[in-house]
């Protein structure tokens, strides 16, 4: 990578993401865009050049490409899982007529295109314990439909038209920096950032509820890896599987527990989005990325918590 495009850069991962490739490959080769005000995250304009793009105008989407030149687009543009359980048709508009913009444009310019996809890719038919990276997947969600369906255009692009895509099935992101919106595995950011603030947490899930988790420091790092990697080495492309810890809930507040002694968890379950996360798998198999990629993490549990509760202290020092 030496020039990229991020869409959807105003989300969790974009407005950290731009920042971090800034840093690596220079601001003035990472061109953040969304379709929402920048204003929304003052971050973005700091970390470099913002441009306004709604990925479903192919056109604009197009003129953007031609005037920036990048040889890279991350498209992260796309409607989360809970979001999109509530808005299915404009979920599938956003999730999969963007991303055939962003196939059709890297098809035209010879970009590469990484795509994430998510452990909502899977469901209940899929084996829950160390998912393999070939599995049936069956997803009983629209978010979930449009990620196993967007893996799948990948390949066909890849294959069809020699398109360089390539993407990872991230599980949940955790981070301290960004607030994460219209996801069933939110809980686990928004956990630290009230044990920081009120001392105490309303769950929405099940104390018992086992999901894959990711800091997202590795998540940052997963992209540019992925997309640094020589293509001769790449067998699976769309989408490899990537994880650094399973966990609950309960483990979760068990290691705030240890950092804070009066934090307080309860449970108020929300049955959407506790079905969501009963579809999906308990723990990814990631073999795969490390054999042919050489994916690893370096966070986790006890280290993430170490690191969240210290960053998220600060932050709300600094607001006081």
């Amino acid at each position: 990578m030496k020039r990229i495009l991020i869409t959807g850069a105003l989300g969790q991962i974009g407005t950290e993401l731009t920042s971090y490739l800034g840093n690596i490959y220079g601001t003035s080769n990472v061109l953040a865009t969304d379709k929402r005000d920048p204003e929304e995250n003052p971050a973005i304009p700091s970390s470099g050049e913002f441009k306004s793009l709604d990925v479903l105008d192919e056109d604009a989407f197009d003129g953007i490409v031609r005037i920036f030149k990048p040889d890279t687009i991350i498209h992260l543009a796309a409607l989360l899982s809970a979001t999109a359980e509530a808005l299915p048709v404009l979920a599938w508009d956003i999730n999969m007529n963007g991303l055939r913009n962003a196939l059709e444009i890297a098809r035209a310019h010879r970009c590469a295109l990484f795509v994430p996809s998510s452990i909502g890719c899977f469901g209940p038919l899929t084996p829950k314990d160390m998912t393999p990276q070939d599995a049936i997947q069956r997803p009983q969600t629209m978010y979930g439909v449009t990620k196993a369906a967007g893996e799948m255009l990948c390949d066909y692009y890849y294959n069809r038209f020699d398109v360089d895509t390539r993407g990872v099935r991230f599980p949940g992101l955790i981070s301290y920096m960004t607030i994460p919106g219209g996801g069933t595995t939110d809980y686990a950011a928004d956990i630290y950032r009230e044990a920081v603030k009120s001392g105490s947490y309303a769950c929405y899930l099940r104390k018992d509820t086992r999901l894959d988790m990711m800091y997202m420091p590795d998540a940052l790092r997963s992209i540019v890896n992925l997309m640094e990697a020589d293509p001769a080495s790449l067998i699976h492309r769309n989408a490899f599987n990537i994880t650094a810890m399973s966990v609950t809930p309960e483990e979760i507040s068990a290691e705030i527990l240890k950092r804070i002694p009066g934090f307080d968890i309860s449970y108020d379950i929300d049955p959407i989005r506790q079905a969501i996360a009963d579809s999906w798998p308990n723990s990814l198999d990631d073999s795969a990325a490390r054999a042919e990629w050489g994916y690893a993490h370096e966070y986790d549990l006890e280290s993430m918590t170490t690191d969240m509760l210290m960053n998220l202290s600060s932050v709300y020092d600094r607001k006081e």
